[in-house]
């Protein structure tokens, strides 16, 4: 099994609460994979999956940009997931990983979750991502205004309480 760290936004919580899976196949997470390991050089295993999940935080951010239904707050769902549905994808990003079948809810570990009061500044930092990621200082400014704010951390068992907030 691997920690994979899903990015999502809450239209595709819902969507994990009411099918029980997040899908379709294929999936891209982050996980500590080599590219991790070789850029944070720490052999602390919380520190690196620490590092894989801020890589699903600002993809998070990217979905929310993409997807004016979902609530302007970034998602992450870490999940273990067999290695023999994984494909390392560090050409594509650092820590990314593609995973070839849906993921069930039972293999869901962890939900993390922007609180409400991060709204206005993930609205903000997702309006203008895009254009941080072609380096933009301006932009770039306001995703580290977001990145300011932890996610907020669920038992897999509390995804319908938190369903019903939105």
């Amino acid at each position: 099994m691997m920690r994979v760290y899903l990015p999502a936004t809450t239209v595709q919580l819902a969507d994990l609460g009411t099918a029980g899976e997040l899908g379709p196949a294929p999936l891209t997470g982050y996980a500590v994979t080599p590219a991790i390991r070789e850029w944070y050089l720490d052999d602390d295993p919380e520190e690196l999956e620490y590092a894989a999940s801020g890589q699903a935080v600002r993809a998070s951010l990217r979905m929310v940009d993409a997807d004016p239904r979902a609530a302007r707050r970034r998602v992450v769902v870490a999940a273990d997931v067999d290695e023999d549905v994984i494909e390392i994808r560090d050409d594509l990003d650092r820590g990314a990983v593609r995973i070839s079948q849906p993921v069930s809810v039972r293999a869901v570990a962890a939900l993390h979750i922007d609180d409400e009061d991060a709204e206005d500044v993930i609205a903000r930092a997702a309006a203008v991502v895009l254009e941080a990621d072609l380096g933009s200082a301006s932009a770039q400014e306001s995703v580290d205004d977001a990145e300011g704010f932890e996610l907020s951390w669920y038992a897999p068992d509390e995804l319908p309480a938190l369903l019903a907030q939105f």
